[in-house]
C-alpha cells in the first residue's frame, strides 16, 4: 500500500496529466487564461475588470488584455457600469456560452471514449473514485 504522500503526489501527477488532456480535446483557439475568464462568467455573471482580475488573481491590466481579446472574437461583452460609469460591466454572450457548451461536450465525449474501453470492474471503481474526488474537491 502507497504510503498518504505517495499516494497524494501520483493524484497529483495523473489529475494534471488528465486535465491536460481534456484540455488538448477542445477546439475554439482559447488560451487557458481565456477559458478561464469565460467560464467564470458563465458560472458567476457580469462582473466589473476589477472582480475579474480579483477571480483570476491576475493584475486588472491583464484581465483588461484577456477580457479585450474575447470582445474581439464575440465572446464577451463589455458595457459601461451603470453604479460607476468610469468602470465597465463584461458579461458573457450567447456565442460565448455556446463554445463553452460545445468545448463541454468535446471533453466529455473524451471521457466517454476512454471509459467504455474499461472493464465493468475497473467502471465501478472509476465511480466509487468519483465520489470520493468530488467530495475531495468540496472540503475546504
Amino acid at each position: 500500500m502507497l504510503t498518504n504522500t505517495s499516494l497524494a503526489d501520483r493524484l497529483r501527477v495523473s489529475v494534471g496529466r488528465l486535465a491536460r488532456r481534456l484540455r488538448q480535446q477542445s477546439l475554439g483557439g482559447l488560451t487557458p487564461s481565456q477559458s478561464s475568464v469565460l467560464a467564470n462568467l458563465d458560472r458567476l455573471g457580469p462582473m466589473t475588470m476589477t472582480q475579474i482580475a480579483e477571480q483570476e488573481g491576475i493584475a486588472k491590466p491583464s484581465a483588461t488584455g484577456i477580457v479585450g481579446r474575447l470582445v474581439d472574437k464575440g465572446l464577451l461583452d463589455r458595457a459601461i457600469d451603470p453604479s460607476d460609469r468610469r468602470s465597465s460591466v463584461v458579461a458573457i454572450t450567447k456565442a460565448g456560452s455556446d463554445l463553452l457548451d460545445l468545448r463541454r461536450q468535446e471533453r466529455t465525449a473524451f471521457l466517454t471514449r476512454r471509459v467504455e474501453g474499461l472493464t465493468v470492474e475497473e467502471r465501478e471503481t472509476l465511480e466509487r473514485a468519483v465520489e470520493i474526488l468530488e467530495r475531495m474537491a468540496e472540503e475546504r
